[in-house]
């Protein structure tokens, strides 16, 4: 009997099985919500939609994304219009993989069908995985609603011709990868060359996608030309293609373009390269300076280059080897080359590029490292369609934007996630690896089909992709999975339960493609690529310790499985397992082939991990110990990490201690602001909660530190966890290492270096605060117009008479003799503002000074009676707190970026600057782009230490911060958009940055 037919059994419908009275959708219980979402900044409705249909144990957030991004709006043959349920979705989507798959062959019976339809649709519908997102959108609309449309231009291999042809129409095929890599040629007209590259990415970018692209064939600047003359340079043509697609973004698609420029370290333009984003920030900077909208959706980035791409340089082992080599030879240097002209060839010094390198990255999280021998090392095809092995055209050059799909150019890839939460059992603290197994196997078949009824951009993405037929199955929430299971995610044994699921997936996705290759045969150009593909996935075998031999062609040592980790922990099923599987996918590949070219990625998970309900995106560690949870009549509730809860109650802790530690973690204060009342999360942190032990601190560290807490995950931890799972995937991890604001640039030259040697592809870095910052709402942002706005100096007179009454004051407190305070310096445009704050014997703010370097001008006589104002004010009695609040968010020039201020970054006016002051002497920072790390007693103790004359400015240095953002989602205007891989994900509607 074929193997094939192992794969088509019930595990999780059981109840259906003969049962005809009972369908999928019968194991569910299922309600009715409705979904309304806004625009946070005009109030515009975006989706209004009643009386949808969802399983039970749905979030509303779930729903809210899932509806608003995914449900079919037109055309749909129902009462409505439009998808009203989760069903139809479900249904259109795996009816249309399974046809697919009786039309390939691998289903050959009605009954293998019904359980195959069964299986997908009910882990689907208890989100135990979801597709990528282009399957939503296209998937099924012609099978399942007749809908359908001229053709958008794109194509297919068809195997009866032998060729690729044009598809007929929109929707009988579906477009379902989100992951494409393209090629350039040195030319700017006719196939691959730079003008078709225009084309080509406006096409992807208008469907949703994303592309990667290697630019390096490119001649670089003062290159001679064919026809005489000489090139504008590699740089000219990125800023146009830049431009390209912030005009795409711009023309209406609900998320921006998403593209990886990559570039070879020894191109000759590589220092402009490298340093062309970071240039580009203090562009925007400046551009604050002179009020324009710094937001990254505002004028000043719309204005300056090089900000709808994630760049990244390819450096090769070599010059890494040297980088190493620094300490011994700081001369080292390598040879910049031209394409096709070697009279501009120039030798750099080594040290000069990685200085710029990491220092650029360090400035604005640009560019990335890719590290082009490691990505090469694993490579199953690298005699591509031709044979020529190693050629320029079959390397691994470049990858998709998030940088999880890595193969050779014109390809592309569909991926979905499995979410590994699903799979632990809290009654008896186990995890089900038969159903995982399950899962990972019919889920190698969905992909399989939807590139057997596929459509694709290009030709020669059609061609390629039939004839290697990559799929790229992942994994999200891993996160909680560690927590509940008691492991600290920077741990040995989350390393280990980590890389041996994944290689777990990886190990039976590959043994699921050699049973369907047994059936069909391996993908066409296999045999050419056979010795490759074998070499890889006996390394992946070594890694897993299912073979005992040394490594074949890896001048690393990849960070293997241990196993006595597993065992120690009561992980022995998983390690037997482990082996077990990784010996029969090498096995069965060497008998039968494969069916695909890889099989695995880490991609970033953003809106689908929402649609699961994931409590963490992806591989990445939890943001915070507290969530907001949608409520269905609008408006959000603030919750504890619900997976705490479950881990506490693992670790022993009792109902009334694991209450007392989720109060203290979300105990919260009222907070009255122009003249709301609101609840506000004191602090968050988990640190000093009560009962909890020392010892279990490290399970629940969090990527970032919460609120006054120390804890955080180190660097290195996020780097160990990438260099595990990393030898166990096909493709990569699509992973950034979050930084503290306070990190080095040599703190990036060690985690960059550390990556290289632990076998990491790609890795991304984000220092926090690194991005120019961005202005934060004001009460004019909100359209509540103060009445005090506009107060001049009688006014504000009138108005100090006006408190001294209603506070029964009748005397004036003058100071007298000496005074110490403290002086804020701060520059708006080309102003330099000083503002003294003077304290009495009691401690109490008494006086303000404002003064500037414009001696004679109008705007020094006018801060002198704003001085005089405030200062009668204080000592009227009238409370700081009010005098701030009455300053605040007015608006005049000189306003926007502030320089010279450790805290303020961003200000409507000088009134508002002396507001956010105040605020800072109050021990007030909320209202500051940048806050410090000690509290608010350390910091008025360190001021009156430090600061104990007038003249004393603030050290930018004494006090590190954490900036705070408005970056706001290009859907729903929402400022919760976190970090997610290398892109960023809106927590609200689930928009995402990137391409997945």
């Amino acid at each position: 009997m074929s193997n094939i037919k192992n794969l088509f059994k019930r595990y999780y419908t059981k109840k259906l099985d003969g049962n005809k009275n009972l369908t999928v959708y019968d194991l569910f219980k299922w309600k009715k919500i409705n979904v309304f979402i806004k625009d946070y900044k005009s109030d515009k409705v975006l989706v209004d939609m009643k009386d949808l249909e969802f399983p039970i144990h749905y979030s509303q957030n779930a729903c809210d994304i899932i509806a608003s991004k995914y449900f079919k709006k037109a055309m749909v043959p129902n009462e409505c219009g439009y998808e009203n349920s989760l069903k139809m979705v479900v249904d259109r989507i795996v009816n249309f993989w399974c046809e697919a798959l009786i039309d390939e062959g691998l289903i050959n019976s009605e009954k293998e069908k019904e359980i195959l339809y069964d299986e997908l649709a009910y882990c689907f519908l208890n989100q135990m995985y979801a597709p990528n997102s282009p399957q939503w959108f296209n998937t099924g609309l012609m099978h399942s609603y007749g809908i359908n449309s001229e053709s958008l231009n794109n194509y297919y291999f068809d195997p009866n011709e032998g060729k690729v042809v044009k598809s007929k129409d929109a929707y009988t095929r579906t477009q379902a990868s989100a992951c494409f890599i393209l090629s350039i040629e040195d030319k700017l007209l006719g196939k691959h060359s730079i003008s078709e590259q225009f084309v080509t990415e406006t096409k992807l970018f208008k469907g949703g996608s994303g592309t990667g692209t290697n630019y390096s064939n490119i001649r670089a600047k003062g290159e001679k030309l064919s026809g005489g003359g000489i090139s504008s340079g590699i740089m000219s043509f990125l800023k146009g293609l830049d431009r390209n697609a912030g005009a795409i973004k711009s023309g209406g698609t609900t998320r921006r373009a998403a593209k990886m420029v990559a570039l070879d370290i020894d191109h000759p333009e590589i220092l402009d390269f490298i340093e062309w984003k970071a240039r580009e920030e203090d562009k925007v900077r400046a551009l604050g300076k002179m009020g324009y909208d710094a937001n990254f959706e505002g004028e000043a980035y719309e204005t300056v280059s090089g900000q709808n791409g994630n760049n990244s340089i390819r450096f090769s082992d070599d010059f890494m080897q040297k980088v190493e080599n620094l300490s011994v030879n700081p001369e080292e240097t390598i040879e910049l080359k031209g394409r096709v002209d070697h009279f501009i060839n120039k030798k750099v010094k080594v040290n000069l590029l990685w200085d710029k390198f990491n220092t650029s990255a360090w400035k604005c999280a640009d560019p990335a490292p890719q590290f082009d021998d490691t990505f090469n090392s694993w490579h199953t095809c690298p005699c591509g369609e031709d044979g020529l092995f190693n050629a320029k055209h079959n390397r691994i050059n470049s990858t998709n934007p998030c940088g999880e799909y890595a193969f050779i150019d014109d390809t592309s890839c569909n991926l979905a996630s499995i979410n590994l939460y699903k799979f632990y059992n809290n009654e008896d603290n186990s995890f089900d690896l038969e159903g995982y197994i399950h899962l990972v196997s019919i889920l190698q078949l969905a992909l399989e089909a939807s590139i057997h009824w596929g459509q694709f951009p290009t030709e020669d993405i059609a061609r390629k992709t039939h004839l290697f037929r990559t799929t790229g199955l992942g994994v999200s929430n891993l996160s909680s999975l560690l927590m509940v299971m008691g492991y600290p995610y920077d741990s040995d044994e989350a390393r280990a339960i980590s890389a041996s699921l994944i290689g777990l997936l990886t190990a039976t996705s590959y043994k699921t493609s050699a049973i369907m290759a047994e059936k069909l045969g391996s993908f066409e150009k296999y045999n050419i690529n056979k010795e490759y593909m074998l070499k890889v996935i006996r390394n992946h075998c070594r890694v897993a310790k299912a073979l005992d031999s040394d490594y074949e062609n890896l001048n690393y040592k990849p960070l293997e499985i241990n196993h006595n980790i597993l065992s120690k922990i009561g992980c022995e099923k998983l390690s037997k397992l482990l082996k077990s599987t990784w010996k029969d996918a090498l096995n069965l590949g060497e008998k039968h082939g494969y069916r695909n070219a890889q099989v695995s990625v880490i991609a970033p998970t953003g809106t689908i991990s929402f649609a699961m309900d994931c409590g963490a995106t992806s591989i990445e560690p939890y943001f915070s110990h507290f969530v907001y949870k949608k409520l269905s009549g609008g408006g959000f509730m603030t919750i504890v990490n619900p997976v705490i809860e479950e881990t506490l109650k693992n670790l022993g802790y009792s109902s009334s201690e694991i209450k007392d530690i989720l109060d203290y973690i979300l105990r919260k204060e009222i907070v009255s602001e122009d003249g709301f009342e609101y609840e506000k999360i004191v602090d968050g942190k988990i640190d000093d909660a009560p009962h909890l032990k020392d010892e279990h601190l490290p399970i629940f560290d969090t990527a970032n530190k919460c609120g006054s807490g120390d804890r955080f995950i180190d660097a290195m931890g996020h780097v160990l966890m990438m260099a595990s799972i990393t030898p166990m995937i096909s493709g990569a991890v699509s992973k950034t290492v979050n930084l503290p604001s306070n990190a080095t640039v040599e703190d990036f030259k060690s985690v960059v270096i550390n990556s290289w040697k632990l076998g990491i592809k790609g890795i991304s870095l984000y220092r926090d605060g690194c991005k120019a910052s961005q202005p934060l709402n004001t009460t004019l942002d909100d359209g509540k117009k103060s009445n005090l706005e506009d107060l001049t100096y009688d006014e504000l007179l009138k108005k100090a008479k006006e408190l001294e009454a209603s506070r029964c004051i009748s005397t004036r407190e003058k100071p007298e003799g000496i005074r110490y305070g403290t002086t804020h310096p701060a520059q708006i445009d080309e102003v330099k503002i000083y503002t003294t704050v003077n304290r009495n014997e009691k401690d109490e703010i008494c006086e303000i000074y404002i003064t500037t370097d414009r001696e004679g001008t109008i705007i020094m006589g006018l801060l002198n009676s704003l001085s005089k104002s405030i200062s009668v004010m204080l000592q009227y009695n009238v409370p700081p707190h009010d005098i701030a609040k009455m300053l605040r968010g007015q608006k005049y020039e000189p306003y926007g970026f502030v320089q010279k201020h450790p805290y303020i970054k961003q200000v409507s006016s000088i009134s508002d600057l002396i507001s956010k002051v105040i605020d800072i002497e109050l021990g007030d920072f909320s209202r500051c782009q940048v806050k410090p790390q000690i509290n608010n007693a350390e910091f008025n103790i360190q001021n009156n230490i430090t600061h104990s004359v007038a003249e004393t400015e603030i050290s930018s240095s004494s006090i590190d911060g954490e900036r705070i953002y408005s970056e706001i989602c290009s859907n729903c205007s929402s400022t919760r958009l976190v970090r997610n891989g290398t892109c960023k994900v809106c927590q609200d509607c689930g928009t995402t940055t990137g391409c997945s």
